[in-house]
């Protein structure tokens, strides 16, 4: 009882307009690219929703749409409100959501000159002024394949977009688009529109000094420049009628803008559009899409409640409700919405991750809520005009498959017998992937038991957690559902041929993680050298071979830490680490991908003088554009040096020799890692086989894919194994 009533606000009624919430957790809006490409509503995008449904929420703000469609659309996949055509899939979705007693809004907006469809097909990107030249500084952290995804936003002539800084009939035609779509929204039996006014599209172009410099009645003084949005406003009214439900979204800032939106803007535009019949304003912000660091200033903030400071100063100046977002964590919403900042909490990537989420809050279920782990894969994808994924729930786009397991039983039975046929499956390794496994097949009803050969869980993403606190909660949700499913967990258990055959397993999985192995370098047997194993034995003061290249100080210290436990514990190795390290003041790390960087952040945040030389031409590829891009920003502006296109030579004492356009270069350090040398590692599953055990290979030990690839590989291994059990049984 004591965990339900930890978010009683949370899991409260409210008011919305005309519409009474069943609690305040609201699904964001986020491009899925799920949608058909003509801008129907695909099974697949409304089984998406579905799920967001079924799992609790009080409402899902459906993706952003094209009032205009194919015109003014952002992705290649956007659903259409143009037309009639498009109301018998959309009339299904609304259904389909309101099945589960859940409400549904349709976000309205035309995308102006961030409108990419348009550029593509040579339309006109419908603007208030015209805009200035702008360069990014995304293109050189790309690859060539990522590259490739941008060569059409040159157009169908190679000349770019073209702009139509539009007139005043222009206007009046575009505020009667919106009009028709908010009808077509209603008839399709959704319970409310939410009206696009930020993230630079065509509204709050218009909003924003920075990108509205009319002279007429739209221009010029903030009333004018919210005209065109209390039009939208009065013309979805009076087509829908005083107890439809108008939600409006707004910028409440502009970050790395030039004169854009500030917050005592957005208390303005925001009471103005209360004046002209809102009935919430749901919170956000905007970044210069010119610098890629700002995208995770807004709209996707990667700072905790980085939003919240807006949400409360709009809750002082409006009466209607407002709808806070932002990575807002469950107790920091729960105390806003006690304190009455806001009304409602809008999430997205948490939704993403686990849809879920509402009901298990209600349950009082917080540590089954799997989480996300902020690594911006999801949006990345949209970068790159995919459909969007989550590195921790792979069923993400799959929802509508019939091959799904069921995740969402909180009391399942793990002795349940309900399967076919109930075996005993055995699982090596006890990283991501390795858990994930255990747990699905948990979740199906099989006996499980789980070999780790260290002493702790978690695998290579432990001491990725040290650098990246949010890999830390998979681990923790990870192990938590071990326990709740009664997983037989040994730790300390090396796999052998003999052992495996000895337990008799039905089935088993092999997630024992990549090898690495450094590659051949001159001078990387020097005592002040560590490849990546042995740094990470020597965090965790697990690698005695690597303990010994220290000074006797240094190995004390670590002997002391062991023995206290103190080295097991991520969290406290993540304070302590910043008081005391057995780590040189100034390192290179040899090797710029995910490993090298994050180890790379992780030193830098702690003192070091950081080097990074990468051999190719791309920084960490493995990153998602988005996390990449914030990573390699912030290490730059913290004074690292990352230095690409470099042949490596020899380590001597002193540092590292290397090759830079032909030039001989060198890089000083104390000590020298080298984040390289990555490759599956196959042995045991191939012993396995050779003994005739049925194996089933799972993460980077078949294919380095870091956590994605674990997440995604055990889904995938577990169900195809379910159903050659289920075929053999029948």
């Amino acid at each position: 009882m004591k965990q339900k009533l930890r978010h009683l606000h949370l899991t409260s009624k409210a008011n919305l307009g005309s519409l009474t919430m069943k609690n305040r957790m609201i699904l964001a809006a986020m491009g899925s690219n799920f949608s058909t490409l003509d801008g129907h509503c695909s099974e697949k995008l409304i089984a998406y929703y579905e799920a967001r449904a079924r799992g609790g929420a009080a409402m899902l703000i459906l993706e952003t749409s094209a009032i205009t469609w194919p015109a003014g659309a952002s992705m290649p996949n956007t659903i259409g409100f143009s037309s009639d055509q498009f109301l018998p899939g959309l009339t299904e979705l609304a259904a389909r959501v309101h099945q589960h007693d859940c409400k549904i809004t349709a976000q309205l907006n035309h995308s102006g000159k961030i409108a990419q469809e348009d550029t593509i097909a040579g339309r006109p990107l419908l603007v208030p002024s015209m805009p200035d030249k702008a360069s990014s500084d995304l293109m050189p952290l790309l690859t060539q394949a990522e590259i490739s995804t941008f060569i059409k936003a040159a157009g169908p002539d190679g000349r770019g977009p073209r702009y139509q800084v539009m007139s005043e009939a222009d206007i009046q035609q575009l505020v009667s688009q919106f009009a028709e779509a908010a009808v077509r929204a209603k008839t399709a039996g959704f319970d409310a529109v939410e009206i696009h006014g930020g993230h630079g599209y065509v509204i709050s172009s218009f909003l924003s000094p920075a990108s509205n410099r009319r002279t007429d009645s739209y221009g010029g003084t903030l009333d004018n420049r919210a005209r065109l949005l209390v039009e939208v406003i009065k013309a979805i009214r009076g087509a829908t009628g005083k107890s439809f439900t108008i939600l409006v979204r707004l910028d409440a800032m502009e970050y790395r803008i030039e004169g854009g939106t500030r917050p005592a803007d957005f208390c303005q535009v925001a009471r103005i559009a209360e004046q002209a019949g809102a009935d919430a304003i749901d919170v956000s912000a905007y970044g210069n899409i010119g610098k890629s660091i700002a995208f995770t200033e807004a709209p996707l903030v990667h700072e905790p409640g980085g939003f919240l400071a807006f949400a409360r100063m709009a809750k002082q100046t409006v009466n209607i409700p407002i709808i806070a977002v932002g990575r807002i964590e469950l107790d920091a919403a729960e105390q806003g919405l006690a304190a009455g900042d806001f009304v409602f909490v809008a999430m997205g990537r948490k939704l993403l991750a686990d849809p879920e989420l509402p009901n298990k809050v209600i349950a009082g279920e917080i540590k089954a809520i799997r989480p996300c782990i902020y690594c911006y894969v999801c949006v990345s994808k949209i970068f790159i005009n995919q459909p969007t994924c989550c590195a921790v729930n792979p069923e993400v786009g799959f929802e509508y498959r019939k091959e799904l397991i069921p995740t969402h039983n909180l009391t399942r039975d793990p002795t349940s017998t309900d399967t076919p046929t109930r075996q005993h499956m055995l699982v090596i390794g006890g990283g991501p992937g390795g858990m994930e496994a255990a747990r699905l097949l948990s979740l199906q009803g099989h006996k499980v038991s789980l070999w780790e050969r260290d002493r702790d869980l978690g695998g290579t993403a432990r001491i990725a957690a040290l650098a990246y606190e949010p890999n830390g909660r998979l681990i923790d949700y990870l192990v938590h559902n071990l326990q709740v499913h009664k997983v037989d967990v040994h730790l300390n258990r090396t796999a052998t041929p003999t052992s495996v055959l000895a337990l008799r397993p039905d089935h088993v999985f092999v997630a024992t993680g990549a090898a690495r192995q450094a590659p051949d370098i001159i001078g990387k047997d020097l005592d002040h050298v560590f490849d990546g194993e042995q740094m990470r034995g020597l965090l965790f003061g697990s690698d005695p071979q690597a303990i010994k290249k220290l000074r006797l100080d240094q190995q004390l210290m670590l002997t002391i830490g062991r023995h206290l436990q103190l080295l097991r514990n991520v969290r406290l190795m993540r304070l302590l680490s910043r008081l005391w390290m057995p780590i040189s003041r100034r390192i290179v790390i040899i090797g710029g991908g995910l490993v090298g960087l994050e180890m790379a952040e992780f030193l830098l945040e702690r003192g070091r003088h950081i080097t990074v030389l990468e051999p190719s031409a791309t920084l960490a590829p493995e990153l998602s554009i988005v996390r990449r891009a914030r990573v390699i920003h912030l290490l730059r502006e913290h004074g690292a040096t990352l230095i690409t296109n470099v042949n490596i030579q020899e380590i001597n004492k002193s540092g590292v020799n290397y090759l830079l356009d032909e030039q001989l270069a060198h890089a000083r350090a104390g000590q020298v890692i080298i984040a390289m040398g990555a490759q599956p590692e196959m042995s045991l599953a191939g012993q396995l086989l050779d003994a005739g055990l049925p194996v089933t290979a799972i993460g980077d030990c078949q294919a380095i894919g870091y956590i994605e690839g674990a997440m995604e590989s055990a889904r995938s291994a577990v169900i195809a194994v379910t159903a050659r059990t289920t075929e053999t049984s029948t």
